[in-house]
């Protein structure tokens, strides 16, 4: 019987980071051909406190969580790969780094959020009707999505970026089926990981479409009617209680991802994939390894060559 554990991580610039249950860890290929490694201790607040592990909740925290984690990553895997990269950054820096992120959420909003919602406004008359509504406005999303990534897909520094996701990727598959971390076990396996971020987010696109529309349908019921702002407001208070549903959902496919129905769920998303995730080669497939064992330091022994589940998903 497989023990369960959970293991996971992104793609950084020429890396990647890797995240176990008590600390996370970074490894990027240098200009020079070496490997570098950072390495940071972390409990997650679902472990910490027993409210942010309520269902739900759990979810939005895990989000935020792996967001901030994330970002932390490329920070580091930019200063690496940065050869006039000072060691300290001074105020302007960081600033200027704090803007970036601001505009970049601020357009990631107002396009994959609002501009649905304002096409679909003002280009049909089904204002009132929320179902309707909804899916037009989250197919919209989707479209919008998929076109944005495979935009991106063609970028020749953004290849990079998915071939280390697909490594990363193989490396989990390889670590839960209990093989020998190296690249000639690694590379067998898929690039397609069920609880890929990717996989994530399109199950958001989907949930959201049928919470949205249940949310519009009340708002109709209690004032007869819904204007614009209230689908905006109250879209956007009720959008954590979306993601902490998908959460769920992706937790529950983790788990039964064996059966022909949840398969069948999750096949949507794993298809994303195909541009999320690229072949990667044997050097890129070493540095998601060694970004792994540095993320378990000396507690990989324990964990090496057994097989585990992600029943401990949390």
């Amino acid at each position: 019987m497989s023990e369960s554990i959970l293991v996971g991580g992104q793609a950084v610039l020429e890396g990647v980071l890797m995240r176990v249950p008590f600390a996370y860890a970074t490894a990027v290929r240098t200009p020079d051909g070496k490997i570098k490694t950072t390495k940071k201790e972390y409990i997650t607040l679902t472990k910490r406190k027993k409210f942010f592990s309520l269902p739900i909740v759990r979810g939005v925290i895990s989000l935020f969580e792996s967001l901030k984690i994330g970002l932390e990553g490329l920070h580091w895997s930019a200063e690496i790969l940065d050869s006039n990269n000072k060691k300290e950054k001074n105020l302007k820096d960081k600033l200027a780094g704090f803007l970036s992120f601001a505009l970049a959420t601020i357009l990631g909003f107002t396009f994959f959020f609002y501009l649905p919602i304002f096409l679909v406004t003002y280009i049909f008359n089904i204002e009132e009707n929320a179902a309707l509504f909804n899916l037009s406005t989250g197919i919209l999303r989707i479209v919008f999505f998929i076109g944005y990534l495979f935009l991106i897909s063609t970028l020749p520094d953004i290849k990079r970026v998915f071939q280390y996701h697909g490594a990363e990727h193989k490396v989990v598959f390889a670590f839960e089926n209990g093989l020998e971390l190296v690249p000639g076990n690694v590379e067998a396996f898929s690039t397609h990981h069920p609880r890929c971020g990717t996989s994530f987010i399109f199950i958001v696109l989907i949930l959201s479409i049928l919470a949205f529309a249940l949310i519009d349908t009340g708002i109709i019921l209690v004032k007869g009617g819904i204007t614009l702002t209230d689908r905006i407001v109250f879209h956007l208070v009720f959008l954590p209680v979306v993601l902490g549903l998908s959460y769920e959902f992706l937790r529950f496919s983790s788990k039964h991802q064996n059966r022909p129905s949840v398969r069948f769920l999750i096949y949507p998303g794993l298809l994303l994939q195909r541009i999320t995730t690229k072949e990667p080669d044997g050097s890129q497939l070493e540095v998601a390894i060694v970004a792994l064992k540095e993320a378990f330091g000396s507690e990989y022994e324990k964990y090496r060559g057994k097989k585990f589940t992600a029943k401990a998903i949390e």
